[in-house]
């Protein structure tokens, strides 16, 4: 009787758990492949993004006319203050969203006019919050690259600088991290998220504030490695640590969904504009700010803890 009841309990909670499960699967995806899409094929890995604007509801764009190109296999680092739409940006390439007008290219190839999985495919993402999955070290680095080789995680564990925390855990690549990497800390979960992203070996990778959670020279070792990973793709990055992104190949500046600034880091700081000031503010040189810059910086930080409270 006592099995028979723990059976009764099962059950429900598998069919509350059923619902849930088949009503996300019932709900439609808001982005529609086109019944004549093709499989995209990069070859290049030239990116256009052309007069974009996009806006999560009809009320405000959030980013606003924003037109680059990148060559294939430069670097393009994102930057600006917190809510200048660096994200959303990158959301829009990887087609989280569909653009409300314009168009973003890769090789050419309207995304729109791509299948969603080959688009996908072709894509490397790390976001600053890691999602790991409840199992082992190992079956998360090889979410998306199903089937590796144990010499291939290991190599791409090492590339991320990984490998050596994850020996030390009790049962190594083996060791279960535990509902959403609950086990791990935050730079354990975000260098096992680099690990998954190197071993896919993607032909464009996207690098969201991919190190923010690591200390000083754990980041060193880790842009060390991501300078060969990213040598011959194209690479964008967010960052706010701006000492991680001043050798990329282009600098664009975003401010209030817009691009104020673009080019180099030499040229950038030449300039003295936006990009300059948050150089200064990393560098120390903050009693050199014009008031009207920290007043502004002031108004950001009030409105972004007002949506997060909302």
């Amino acid at each position: 009787m006592a099995q028979f009841g723990q059976i009764i309990n099962m059950y429900q909670r598998a069919h509350a758990s059923s619902e849930r499960i088949f009503g996300l699967m019932d709900t439609p995806s808001r982005i529609r492949e086109e019944p004549d899409a093709d499989p995209l094929v990069v070859e290049e890995g030239e990116v256009e993004f052309d007069d974009v604007s996009f806006g999560y509801d009809d009320s405000e764009n959030i980013v606003e006319d924003i037109s680059f190109d990148v060559d294939g296999g430069d670097t393009v680092a994102l930057v600006g203050p917190t809510g200048a739409g660096k994200s959303t940006v990158m959301k829009l390439l990887l087609r989280m969203y569909d653009v409300d007008e314009g168009a973003i290219r890769i090789d050419g190839t309207d995304l729109r006019e791509a299948t969603i999985p080959s688009l996908r495919q072709a894509l490397g993402y790390v976001s600053q919050e890691t999602f790991l999955f409840y199992g082992t070290v190992r079956e998360n680095i090889e979410y998306g690259t199903f089937g590796a080789e144990k010499e291939e995680v290991v190599e791409a564990a090492k590339m991320a600088e990984a490998h050596a925390f994850i020996q030390n855990l009790p049962e190594g690549y083996d060791t279960k991290v535990g509902e959403r990497g609950v086990k791990l800390s935050g730079g354990q979960r975000q260098r096992i998220a680099l690990a998954r992203a190197i071993l896919k070996d993607p032909d464009i990778l996207v690098l969201d504030e991919a190190t923010s959670d690591v200390d000083t020279e754990t980041e060193m070792l880790i842009q060390r490695s991501l300078d060969k990973l990213t040598a011959d793709r194209t690479t964008f990055a967010i960052a706010h640590r701006l000492s991680t992104i001043r050798d990329a190949d282009k600098i664009v500046v975003l401010e209030d969904g817009k691009i104020v600034e673009r080019g180099s880091h030499d040229e950038l700081l030449e300039a003295d504009g936006l990009y300059a000031k948050l150089w200064a503010v990393q560098a120390g040189e903050i009693d050199e700010l014009p008031e009207e810059f920290i007043e502004r910086a002031a108004r950001r930080r009030a409105q972004t803890e007002a949506t997060d409270d909302d």
